[in-house]
């Protein structure tokens, strides 16, 4: 049944006597509803291609064949085509029992027979409405019940000052709906800090909802953002539904966005632009209002100049940036980090433990975290399975030592090799920045980045 917060019934009446169509229009008007019309099957096929209809009142019979209603069945599957979840209610004057049969099994929902009983079209548009609107709720629903089971979302620990400008511009920006672009190396963070963002806005009642963009293949790029109607290729059983639909309202997080491809960075960049997309196989236009947050490890700046990233996206993805501080620069957060993890992990496995002696928390804070937070998690989660007294132990937690007090070159992250290798670059040519450059492959606008980047 339909509620006073639902918006009012929007019915498209097609049929190709004006008389026909105005009586129909004052009878649903009169009750609610909002009535669109139609005069040809090309204009029903352009109304429901272009408007979120309830349900379609048409005539079987129109101008290029008055009796058969072969045109009106033909239309039928159209409207199918287009939106699988719209009601369709056929009418016609010559109705047969035959017509009736054929008609509902191409996809209407009921029929009637002119002239009609306002009472009985009243009712069975409104039940069909009722309906329709129930099943697109329970498509919805099913497809966010696959696509958001999603694990609570952790605690944010940033205790240590080079987290305090990511909590600033969380607190200053999380309540807009500015994009947001955060950067940071592999296994820093930048999901929590996009979850935190979305926790931060008005958009927080509504889903977040995450997609690897990166681990898309063109294939599926467009299904899996945009959805697709049952029969658009060969697998496409039933209708479904992407991910910009099911964040409508929310908040889209676009991880690893870096690693699309040009064709497919095309594709987003419309859709970031206008709001509007295409499911595949359809050509119906929806509208959607989606704060997007992106995340990647690389320099998008780097990518732009190489030609493999499009500046216009760019600047639509990042209106704000958030450098999320590997672990080494934050290391007084990692006893904090480290103790979460071990209520997380104690709790998961049964194990009653209390916490860490004193050498493994001097471990803890002298590891160089190439892997950063998501190396501390593992880490901890190994020492929970290992050890076995109530506290754990420095060899619990298996961490390699660095040689002489330096860090191996394939302990490394990409980030610490490369600012290692700029280092080296500059010493070699005494800091003239220009050879430095030209060694290293880069252009000195590219190299003073990186220097400004690693405080050289």
């Amino acid at each position: 049944m339909l509620t006073p917060q639902d918006p009012p019934p929007r019915v498209l009446v097609a049929d190709d006597v004006p008389d026909v169509i105005e009586a129909l229009r004052l009878l649903l008007k009169a009750e609610g509803f909002q009535v669109l019309t139609a005069s040809s099957p090309e204009a029903v096929v352009a109304r429901v291609g272009d408007s979120d209809v309830d349900a379609v009142l048409m005539d079987l019979n129109y101008t290029r064949d008055t009796t058969s209603g072969q045109e009106g069945l033909d239309l039928l599957a159209r409207i199918k085509a287009i939106d699988q979840t719209v009601p369709v209610i056929v009418m016609t004057a010559w109705s047969s029992v035959d017509l009736a049969v054929e008609a509902m099994r191409r996809g209407a929902r009921d029929f009637l027979q002119k002239p009609w009983e306002n009472d009985r079209l009243l009712a069975v548009v409104q039940t069909q409405v009722e309906l329709g609107r129930a099943l697109r709720r329970g498509l919805r629903l099913e497809a966010e019940n696959e696509a958001l089971r999603t694990e609570p979302r952790p605690t944010l620990v940033s205790a240590s000052p080079a987290m305090a400008p990511v909590v600033r511009t969380i607190e200053r920006v999380g309540p807009s709906d500015a994009n947001v672009l955060i950067t940071g190396e592999n296994g820093t963070g930048k999901t929590l800090v996009a979850r935190a963002l979305h926790a931060a806005s008005g958009r927080a009642a509504r889903a977040m909802v995450t997609v690897n963009v990166g681990g898309l293949s063109e294939g599926v790029f467009e299904s899996e953002l945009f959805g697709h109607v049952k029969g658009a290729f060969t697998d496409a059983k039933t209708d479904r539904v992407g991910r910009f639909e099911l964040a409508d309202g929310g908040t889209l997080f676009l991880d690893e966005i870096a690693n699309l491809g040009m064709a497919q960075q095309v594709r987003l960049l419309r859709v970031l632009e206008t709001g509007e997309f295409e499911r595949v196989g359809s050509s119906r236009t929806r509208r959607i209002s989606v704060r997007i947050l992106a995340a990647t490890n690389a320099d998008l700046g780097d990518s732009v100049a190489a030609g493999g990233f499009r500046q216009d996206l760019l600047f639509r993805l990042n209106t704000v940036e958030i450098r999320v501080p590997p672990l080494r620069e934050r290391r007084e957060d990692i006893p904090a980090l480290a103790a979460l993890f071990l209520r997380q992990h104690a709790r998961h496995y049964r194990k009653a433990i209390t916490g860490f002696d004193d050498n493994a928390v001097q471990a803890l804070s002298e590891h160089q975290w190439p892997g950063n937070v998501r190396e501390l998690d593992h880490a901890v989660e190994r020492a929970v399975l290992m050890t076995l007294g109530p506290a754990v132990r420095a060899a619990d937690l298996s961490l390699r030592p660095a040689k002489d007090g330096a860090t191996r070159l394939e302990e490394m992250s990409l980030e610490e090799v490369e600012a290692f290798l700029v280092k080296k670059a500059l010493a070699r040519y005494d800091g003239n920045v220009s050879l430095a450059a030209n060694a290293l492959g880069l252009s000195r606008s590219a190299l003073y980045r990186r220097l400004q980047r690693y405080g050289l």
